[in-house]
């Protein structure tokens, strides 16, 4: 997604000269498409993320719209107070672009993992907070929010090739997007891990399991009203993200079934215990934590009552 996004800034600051974009001192081989276009308006500010979000309020106050790129948990986590104290709280446009969510830095350990942004993020009620769950749907949503007035955050996958099938770049705030239909359980996904539960749709069709497939793109604004509608028609719902089971997607489902009194069974698919010590490839890290097709296959199965023979 990453690259798609890069390449959808260059063209909008083709557009529109406010638009700048900061580093901290990290994204080489991707954001070079800027850089290398817009010399004056990239700024490699170091290791210094506090300090870069503090610059960045500054170019906001003065009329600019800047992004600050970093590793997701360098993004979000890091700069937090400065996040809330200077974009949120002056309404300033600042983007905080988070790259790298959930595992995808997962041979680097826990230290670059992306499991708690979304929760410290969605906290925020003037902080809009988009996660893409492909790079088609990255430049949709790019496109659709880089102009929205206060701040975004945006939390991108590294993967520039896989699709999510029946996506097609579709995104709306404060929308879901079905990305394929069922009748006996639905599963919700956050970001890049849509594209295992599709496959495991796939694989559950295969065992008579009917299972429809949605992706949440956009969880400030909230898509409140579609996930009250469609849940309503189950009596499943699973959560799957690469994310802490709190805070995350799973929550904000558990928040809607509750407010709106929906008789539906929730069950959150993401990580449920602090992954210390055991780095590895991003498809290692989500069978450790059951996030593959194979088990969210099992997962469904056993929970309609239907465990593999």
């Amino acid at each position: 997604m990453r690259a798609a996004f890069i390449r959808t800034l260059v063209e909008l600051a083709e557009r529109d000269p406010r638009v700048l974009l900061l580093t901290g001192d990290l994204g080489y081989t991707t954001v070079e498409p800027f850089s290398e276009r817009f010399p004056g308006r990239f700024f490699n500010v170091g290791v210094a993320e506090q300090n870069m979000v503090g610059l960045s309020t500054g170019l906001a106050d003065a009329g600019f719209i800047p992004f600050v790129y970093s590793i997701a948990p360098f993004a979000a986590l890091r700069p937090y107070e400065f996040i809330r104290n200077g974009p949120i709280v002056h309404r300033l446009p600042v983007r905080i672009v988070g790259v790298g969510g959930g595992f995808e830095y997962g041979a680097n350990g826990v230290s670059h993992y992306g499991l708690e942004d979304v929760g410290v993020m969605r906290v925020q009620p003037d902080l809009t907070l988009i996660a893409p769950a492909d790079h088609e749907q990255a430049r949709s949503a790019l496109l659709a929010t880089w102009n929205v007035p206060g701040p975004v955050y945006y939390r991108l996958g590294k993967d520039d090739r896989t699709t999510v099938p029946g996506l097609g770049g579709r995104f709306d705030p404060g929308r879901l997007q079905v990305v394929r239909e069922g009748e006996d359980a639905l599963m919700l996904c956050l970001g890049a891990i849509a594209a295992e539960a599709v496959v495991a749709a796939g694989a559950l069709a295969s065992r008579g399991v009917s299972c429809a497939v949605a992706v949440a793109a956009s969880l400030n604004p909230a898509p409140v009203d579609d996930l009250a509608d469609l849940i309503s028609r189950y009596r499943l719902a699973v959560a799957v993200e690469a994310h802490y089971t709190n805070g995350g997607l799973g929550s904000l489902v558990c928040e809607v079934v509750a407010e709106r009194e929906l008789r539906c069974r929730v069950v959150r698919c993401g990580v449920d215990r602090t992954p210390i010590g055991i780095p590895g490839s991003t498809a290692h890290l989500h069978r450790r934590h059951g996030l593959d097709a194979e088990a969210l296959v099992d997962r469904i199965g056993r929970e309609l009552g239907r465990p593999r023979r």
